[in-house]
């Protein structure tokens, strides 16, 4: 490469980075500074009415999974905490398995009809993002409520004798996050199944396949990629999730989100707080991890 070519290249980068500087000046201030203060934070000690004591200490990361005795100071394992954390990661996970179940004929549905039906059709899924997540919770709240729409509707058919205890459960905060998230699994799905070539259905049909044998061996493979981004797009919201579990579940059904929030509120213990934040970040990242690995092995056309 000439002097000349040499020269031109840097003013090509010097002018990349310019033009990507607000950006990344965004990026750092409004993304990785908040973080960079949670991290910090972590190490530090908790101050007496919340704040926090400049003093380096690794307490708010052991009192993560563990608990220190108040009289003999002997550490034991903080079994709150971890239900807690199993609560989290049970519900996503559940969650994101039945969005998958609702989602996938739904978005199979929307893909093989006429495409004005479609536009229609997919109209109708974004709806509910038009509406405060707060507000579709609480009328989630107003249904399976004691005195609720569901409870009177079944006692009006006489399929039960006496209301039903939904709300303030676990499965009151699964209802609530199936339907809060269930369209983040169904667009990704829908995207991965319109570029779907139905000649090979019948190809396979052809072959004697049965139709499990064409959904398992001939659809599911090829659709894998809408299939692990709308996983993705739905674990990652439930697994932080505060408001839907705050409503449906009250206090004693509390998820990761809603404990990082104790902390920084009657708790009054911030670096805890922070090393909870900090931790549900490393899991959120190990998940992102398992997309990319998974969505890499695709190859290029996935």
């Amino acid at each position: 490469m000439s002097a000349g070519e040499e020269k031109t290249a840097r003013g090509e980068t010097r002018s990349m980075w310019l033009l990507s500087s607000p950006a990344l000046i965004i990026l750092i201030f409004a993304a990785a500074g908040p973080l960079l203060i949670m991290l910090v934070y972590s190490f530090l000690a908790p101050g007496k009415y919340g704040n926090v004591v400049w003093e380096f200490s690794t307490d708010a990361w052991v009192s993560t999974v563990l608990t220190r005795d108040i009289f003999d100071g002997t550490l034991s394992l903080a079994d709150a905490h971890l239900k807690i954390f199993w609560r989290s990661v049970k519900l996503s996970l559940i969650t994101t398995f039945f969005t998958f179940l609702v989602g996938f004929p739904t978005a199979w549905f929307i893909a093989t009809r006429q495409e004005r039906s479609r536009a229609a059709l997919l109209f109708l899924i974004t709806i509910p993002f038009w509406t405060n997540l707060l507000i579709r919770t609480f009328a989630i709240n107003q249904i399976i409520r004691t005195e609720g729409m569901l409870n009177t509707f079944l006692l009006w058919l006489g399929v039960i004798d006496e209301p039903l205890i939904l709300l303030y459960t676990d499965f009151a905060v699964f209802i609530g996050m199936t339907y809060v998230y269930l369209p983040l699994m169904v667009l990704p799905l829908f995207a991965a199944i319109d570029r779907f070539d139905m000649r090979l259905i019948e190809a396979a049909y052809d072959l004697y396949a049965s139709r499990w044998q064409v959904l398992r061996k001939v659809i599911l493979p090829i659709v894998k990629p809408g299939i692990i981004a709308g996983s993705i797009l739905v674990f990652i919201p439930s697994l932080g999730a505060y408001v839907t579990p705050r409503i449906l579940g009250g206090g004693r059904n509390m998820m990761i989100g809603n404990f990082i929030e104790m902390q920084f509120g009657p708790g009054r213990n911030w670096p805890l707080g922070a090393a909870l934040s900090v931790l549900l970040l490393v899991i959120v990242a190990a998940a992102l991890i398992v997309y990319t690995r998974a969505a890499t092995k695709e190859g290029p056309h996935g």
